[in-house]
């Protein structure tokens, strides 16, 4: 049996509208000429004529948040606590056995940007695509945002889950979920426009807040998602593994065995 691969992983790069400019990544590339002095410090008496070419190493210094290029967020990022009360856990804490399972894909496309999906609204969806629920299934939603990713409007792009369609999910038994989009709850400066007119503060970051009754995680910034059909392949998104942190960057890969 042979394995189809789909990579839902953006690549981490400088110079775009990936994030807001408090969170945009820096990426200092060293190139092989430049480093050749690194490696001559290793070895007393090694002479730069002495390295094939006259060449170091390439590498790359980073200044980057967790939450940059496509990533996993553990229950932490949402609350401190998670499953009404107990402490939420950390991504290096987050149960390997929610990251490898089945996918299902939602395709909300259609959705105005700053639209807050509802439990209805994947209720209809999973009867489309005639797909129930089981625990651990990896959940990923289509939005308009996964085609303008980089793009000068990114952030104020694409639908966002809200509250009660996350808890649909949650109740289900699903424990991963993830979208296209820069955040899973609608974009933050749509969100303030409805604040502004109803001061009701409980539709800020509700999707996420979700976590405090179960907790979960979600991937952001995925892509490729309009490639994939709604069920019939496997996601993997393990995080890399950072000591107490709040999320962790991932290859998120869909996997189809043909």
């Amino acid at each position: 049996m042979s394995r189809r691969y789909v990579d839902l992983s953006v690549p981490l790069e400088a110079g775009i509208v990936s994030d807001p400019p408090i969170m945009l990544p820096e990426i200092t590339y060293m190139s092989h000429e430049e480093t050749a002095g690194q490696v001559m410090s290793f070895f007393p008496g090694l002479k730069k004529e002495d390295l094939p070419g006259g060449e170091g190493w390439a590498v790359e210094m980073l200044q980057i948040a967790t939450h940059n290029g496509t990533h996993l967020d553990a229950p932490y990022h949402h609350h401190s606590t998670m499953n009404n009360g107990e402490r939420a856990i950390t991504i290096d804490e987050v149960p390997l056995e929610w990251c490898f399972n089945p996918g299902v894909k939602l395709d909300f496309r259609h959705f105005d940007d700053g639209y807050v999906v509802s439990a209805a609204d994947v209720e209809a969806e999973l009867t489309r695509i005639g797909h129930e629920l089981s625990p651990l299934d990896i959940v990923v939603v289509n939005t308009s945002a996964g085609a303008r990713y980089g793009d000068a409007d990114y952030l104020m792009k694409g639908c966002g889950m809200g509250r009660a369609a996350t808890m649909y999910l949650l109740e289900r038994g699903v424990r991963v979920t993830g979208t296209d989009a820069w955040s899973w709850d609608a974009p933050f400066a749509l969100t303030a426009q409805e604040y502004a007119k109803t001061g009701d503060a409980s539709i800020i970051w509700e999707g996420h807040r979700a976590s405090m009754e179960i907790g979960y995680c979600h991937m952001e910034k995925l892509t490729n998602l309009d490639s994939l059909p709604p069920t019939g392949f496997e996601i993997s998104c393990f995080p890399y593994k950072i000591k107490g942190a709040s999320a962790g960057f991932t290859r998120a890969v869909a996997i189809f065995k043909e």
